[in-house]
């Protein structure tokens, strides 16, 4: 393909992944902008990060099938074989049909055990509690819903996970507009009431993907036979290791929240405000790197080596495009950022001034990093993405973090720096692995 046709090529799949990945960052937006309206705001957006990741923990190795999804379903349309591309999706939600009630069940009765461990203030553990219990519920949709989305993206139908992420997206945004405030005769329910939205609005989405499901995706072997044992075998071998990698990542995240929270409560709210505007910045890469699993997919699929290679360079280079126009806002104008979206307390704005200048700095390398950690994983070299994910988070950041904060006393903006580094020196290890090409000896 010439230069331009490939340039399409990625926009075509691109552009609808990075819409509906970015409208799942405004949902976010949107939650974390109402919640700063009440009037403990602090408490309440302290509630809600620490809720949020807790329940993206807990869900971490269920969303992992999706990436086993994509990098099958990807590899087989790229064979010839689309009658059957549907089969790993069918096994995927059978998984998620078993193992979700546990995982549910479990975190509603563990949740008021350890909320109070991770935060000492007990209005964020009063408000955070039946948070993430209710939260809790939507689990069960939730991984249903990314296992659709590793299908459709793999399939290059990303068009309807735009359309069934935007319309779920607006219902859950007028929910909340009713149930948090109490607006339209509704009870005035608080965090709880963005709980009860999120969940409503999640599974009138897991919905919708079925009912498109059946339109699209029938003739591919959709839900038409049960999955045999050794599919569900490969699926799980395939997805466990991005399964773990998330769970580790979320829960990085709630140790780096604990951290934060050794500081101040002004502190994890803020810190709350700038992962959301951090994902802002970083979901249309991520988007990106689904693309280019799907590409470098379907190219492997063919027996072309050299095309997937290109595929992971000529993605990256127009991610860094586009990224690097959507973060220079964050590095010159941080405070009308601000300003226009969250009614923050003095405290929390100030503190997160400077951390929102260095998300806008670190599009600079985020954009290659997040492409290429994509492309790896739709070639199926899942155990060297999570082994360096993992040990990078665990074992080099969060320990670096925590002697900076609470016990030297620098504060959040050197943990904020503190991840700039960490990533930069991660998205350096994928360009080597992606230089190496031993993921392209991986046999699915």
């Amino acid at each position: 393909m010439l230069e331009s046709q490939r340039v399409r090529r990625i926009t075509v799949l691109a552009l609808p992944i990075i819409g509906a990945m970015v409208s799942q960052n405004i949902l976010n937006l949107v939650d974390t902008a109402m919640v700063s309206r009440l009037s403990e705001s602090n408490a309440a957006l302290a509630a809600v990060g620490f809720g949020g990741f807790i329940l993206f923990f807990s869900q971490a190795l269920l969303l992992g099938l999706s990436t086993g999804v994509q990098a099958s379903a990807s590899r087989q349309k790229g064979q010839g074989r689309s009658d059957t591309t549907a089969h790993c999706l069918n096994t995927a939600l059978v998984v998620i049909l078993i193992a979700s009630p546990f995982l549910t069940l479990g975190l509603i009765w563990l949740a008021p055990k350890f909320f109070p461990i991770l935060s000492s203030d007990p209005n964020v553990a009063e408000l955070g509690i039946p948070y993430l219990q209710i939260r809790a519920i939507s689990i069960v949709f939730v991984a249903a819903n990314f296992a659709f989305r590793g299908y459709w993206n793999a399939v290059d139908m990303t068009w309807l996970y735009l359309k069934s992420l935007v319309s779920m997206h607006a219902v859950n945004i007028f929910l909340n507009y009713i149930l948090i405030f109490g607006n339209l005769g509704a009870p005035k329910l608080g965090v709880d009431g963005a709980a009860i939205a999120s969940v409503i609005a999640i599974g009138f989405g897991t919905l919708t993907y079925f009912i498109l499901g059946f339109r699209h995706a029938r003739q591919h072997g959709f839900l038409k036979r049960l999955p045999r044992p050794n599919e569900i075998y490969q699926l799980i071998k395939l997805s466990l290791p991005n399964g773990i990698q998330q769970m580790f990542f979320a829960a990085g995240f709630i140790v780096m929240f604990w951290i934060i929270g050794k500081i101040g409560v002004a502190e994890v709210a803020a810190a709350n405000v700038l992962i959301t505007m951090w994902l802002i910045t970083l979901l249309p890469g991520m988007g990106m790197g689904l693309a280019a699993a799907t590409l470098v997919g379907q190219a492997l699929g063919k027996g072309d080596a050299e095309d997937a290679v290109e595929w992971g360079w000529d993605v990256s280079k127009v991610a860094f495009f586009g990224m690097f126009l959507i973060g220079l806002p964050f590095v010159v104008a941080p405070e009308i950022i601000l300003n226009s979206l969250y009614k923050l307390a003095p405290d929390t704005f100030d503190l997160a001034i400077w951390p929102m200048r260095l998300i806008g700095i670190s599009i600079l390398y985020e954009a290659t990093g997040v492409v290429l950690q994509g492309a790896l994983l739709g070639a199926g070299d899942t155990r060297r993405v999570m082994t360096v994910v993992v040990l990078g988070q665990w074992v080099v950041f969060l320990p670096i973090a925590y002697l900076i904060g609470p016990v030297l006393g620098y504060g959040l903006t050197a943990i904020w720096l503190t991840q700039l580094v960490y990533r930069m020196v991660q998205t350096g290890i994928w360009i080597n692995f992606w230089i190496g090409r031993k993921w392209t000896k991986i046999q699915l």
